[in-house]
């Protein structure tokens, strides 16, 4: 399987628009006064992310930008094949079956679209997805639970197919 290069995060930067914006609330005359919000839109699918919670825009630009790459990963389904092995980022990741991966670490999206397309592969199969990608269900699932986007998309997937959904881990 190819590395996921649609979720560099300088590929995904510079197929984006980037808008800056004001936003109400607490911050301070700053946040008030000031463009810090930052709006990003990839041009490609149309999906939008923005971040406000920051004192600065390049701090706000570099969340939006982790949302764009998280909503990326969720939203589109890369083509997969058995035959193929896990990707070299999935690999540095998953040891003795483990998965090792921060909630805040870049390289979060990129193992969640890997495992999201694996499952969609093995027809929402937890435990052929799993083997495949040499780890254990309960580390997908704990993976998923990351995100609650990302459960809720599985779930709803297995839902359509009549199988039972995943408990958060």
């Amino acid at each position: 399987m190819a590395a996921r290069a649609d979720l560099d995060p300088a590929r995904v930067l510079r197929e984006s628009e980037i808008r800056f914006t004001r936003r109400s609330g607490p911050g301070g005359q700053n946040r008030n006064k000031v463009e810090t919000a930052a709006i990003l839109t990839h041009r490609p699918t149309g999906l939008t992310a923005e971040a406000s919670e920051r004192r600065s825009q390049s701090e706000n630009r570099a969340v939006a930008l982790s949302r764009l790459r998280m909503a990326l990963a969720l939203e589109i389904r890369q083509p997969w094949n058995p035959d193929d092995n896990p990707s070299p980022l999935w690999s540095t990741r998953c040891r003795a079956g483990r998965i090792a991966i921060s909630p805040r670490h870049e390289d979060l999206p990129a193992l969640v679209a890997e495992a999201l397309d694996a499952l969609s592969g093995c027809g929402d199969d937890l435990a052929a997805a799993s083997l495949w990608l040499g780890t254990t269900a309960s580390q997908l699932v704990k993976l998923f639970s990351i995100d609650p986007r990302a459960l809720r998309l599985v779930n709803q997937r297995r839902r359509e197919r009549g199988l039972p959904p995943l408990a958060p881990r």
